[in-house]
């Protein structure tokens, strides 16, 4: 190895350790292709043969489901492992004891299947029943990025209400980076959710979405303040720190639509109008636009043909 090398690589070294990355060594973070195979698990559990090439006859769901269920299991242990003796190592705490934990977390977690199952099954009857390019509830799961979104945010959700480190944001991170839709796993989501088109919608950490809600592309739950500190100074950060807006029940939000702030809260039955920029709450049953831009039409002077 010549002393080039040697040299550029302590370097690169040393700016890890200025930034305080914990080293990736013996195995002690979760990575990015475990993240994936458990998403990629989680959709196959949920909806066998829709997100594989395998065919799965009616008379072998449950025996297949079964299978991807311990691997799911396998999957979730070793990522919920390296997570907690990563969290275990930042704070100093004893790492086996931690790494030990692992199995009942992750089989705590597969107990959630249950009701993300049942929340999922009413974002496919809210898209069936608000869009109808909608034929069939096979075209929305083989095809509406939204769903995809969902199903991995919701599983996400139960593993960060948890306080497992790490995993939730990496797997809403693996599916924004296929669906275009930016979910935090600490986002609170009611049942019978649907996202139209997806592409460019952003929800942040803390906030909540009620029942029937819908929202199109390119719509922002947003951070008013992001870089808000306490009296001495110190960013706050997490759930406890309220900075996105609160959706209630039966809300529409319309293209391009940017709503921010931790004390914004949207009443239900209102509808948001595309492009428009709000920061202040507004009562149940609003409607709130922006108001029609004067269009200018003129007719070009024609140009003489060569």
């Amino acid at each position: 190895m010549t002393s080039q090398y040697h040299d550029l690589a302590k370097r690169l070294h040393a700016h890890q350790r200025h930034l305080g990355l914990t080293d990736a060594h013996d195995s002690s973070l979760p990575d990015r292709s475990g993240a994936q195979r458990i998403c990629d698990l989680l959709l196959d559990v949920l909806f066998p043969g829709f997100f594989s090439q395998e065919i799965v006859s009616q008379d072998l769901f449950t025996a297949y489901r079964e299978l991807r269920l311990a691997r799911l299991e396998m999957a979730l242990v070793e990522q919920v492992r390296r997570a907690l003796r990563f969290q275990a190592r930042a704070s100093g705490s004893d790492e086996q004891t931690a790494e030990s934990q692992g199995r009942d977390q992750a089989r705590a977690a597969l107990a959630d299947l249950a009701q993300v199952s049942a929340l999922v099954a009413s974002d496919i009857e809210a898209a069936f029943a608000n869009d109808p390019a909608a034929t069939t509830h096979e075209t929305i799961v083989l095809s509406y990025p939204c769903i995809e979104a969902l199903a991995v945010q919701r599983f996400a959700h139960c593993l960060y209400r948890r306080g497992l480190p790490l995993i939730p944001r990496m797997m809403t991170e693996w599916v924004h980076s296929r669906t275009g839709i930016d979910i935090h796993p600490g986002a609170a989501i009611g049942e019978s959710f649907f996202i139209d088109h997806g592409t460019g919608v952003v929800i942040g950490e803390t906030t909540t979405i009620g029942k029937r809600c819908v929202l199109y592309h390119g719509v922002t739950l947003g951070a008013w303040n992001p870089t808000a500190k306490d009296a001495s100074g110190t960013m706050q950060r997490g759930q406890d720190n309220k900075r996105h807006p609160d959706l209630e029940d039966h809300v529409t939000v319309y293209s391009g639509a940017t709503i921010l702030g931790g004390t914004t809260r949207i009443g239900h039955h209102s509808v948001i109008g595309g492009n428009v920029w709000l920061i202040n709450s507004v009562e149940p049953h609003s409607v709130v636009m922006i108001e029609e831009p004067k269009l200018s039409i003129r007719t070009r002077k024609a140009r003489p043909v060569e």
